[in-house]
C-alpha cells in the first residue's frame, strides 16, 4: 500500500532527480496574455528545472499577482527576461547555445515522441488563441505538437507546455537506464 511522501522525503526525492540532470532546458514564451496561463507555466518550468526563460510579444507580466497566485510563488525561481520581439527572444536563446523547438499545430511539425528535444533545447510556446506567430514558426529550428486523439482540436498552452517539458526531460532520464527506475520514498 502507498502513502504519500512525508515533505523532507519529497526534497530527498527531487536532490536525486537533480543530480541526474545535466541537460539545459529553456523557454521562450510569446504573447501568451492570460496571467493564470503563465502563472502555471512558470510553476511548471521551475517544476522542470527550467534555466531561463525568455517572455516576447504581449505576454502577462510574472509579477502581475493573478500570476503569482497560480505561479505559487515559483516565479522567483525560474530567470526570466522580457525581450522587445520574437526575433530578439530567437537570438537570445541562440547566443545562449539553445536549440529552439516551438510547439504548435503546424504544417511540417513533428510529433512530440520524434522531435529533436536533446539538450540544450528551448522549447517556444505562443498565445493562448492563434498559437505561435509565424515569425517564431520560421525562426525555429525544428517544429513539434502533441499529438491528440480525441475530439478537442487542442490544448491548453499551460497544458502543452508542461507536456513537452516532461517529454524533453523525461528523453533524458530514460537515457539513464535502470538508475533512473529508483521507486518514490526510498
Amino acid at each position: 500500500m502507498s502513502t504519500q511522501l512525508r515533505p523532507t522525503d519529497v526534497k530527498r526525492l527531487n536532490r536525486q532527480w537533480r543530480r541526474r540532470t545535466e541537460g539545459r532546458l529553456a523557454l521562450l514564451v510569446e504573447s501568451v496574455t492570460q496571467p493564470y496561463n503563465l502563472g502555471s507555466i512558470l510553476r511548471t518550468a521551475a517544476t522542470f528545472g527550467v534555466d531561463r526563460l525568455w517572455l516576447t510579444g504581449n505576454s502577462a507580466d510574472p509579477n502581475d499577482p493573478k500570476v503569482g497566485k497560480t505561479a505559487l510563488g515559483t516565479a522567483a525561481k525560474v530567470d526570466s527576461t522580457r525581450t522587445a520581439s520574437t526575433a530578439d527572444a530567437l537570438a537570445a536563446a541562440r547566443a545562449d547555445g539553445y536549440k529552439v523547438v516551438a510547439v504548435e499545430l503546424a504544417s511540417g511539425a513533428l510529433p512530440l515522441h520524434a522531435a529533436p528535444l536533446e539538450p540544450d533545447v528551448c522549447l517556444a510556446v505562443g498565445a493562448e488563441d492563434h498559437g505561435c506567430s509565424p515569425a517564431l514558426l520560421a525562426g525555429a529550428d525544428a517544429v513539434t505538437y502533441v499529438p491528440q486523439i480525441g475530439r478537442v482540436g487542442s490544448l491548453n498552452v499551460a497544458v502543452a507546455t508542461a507536456i513537452a517539458l516532461a517529454e524533453a526531460r523525461r528523453r533524458e532520464w530514460a537515457a539513464l537506464g535502470g538508475e533512473a527506475d529508483a521507486p518514490a520514498g526510498n
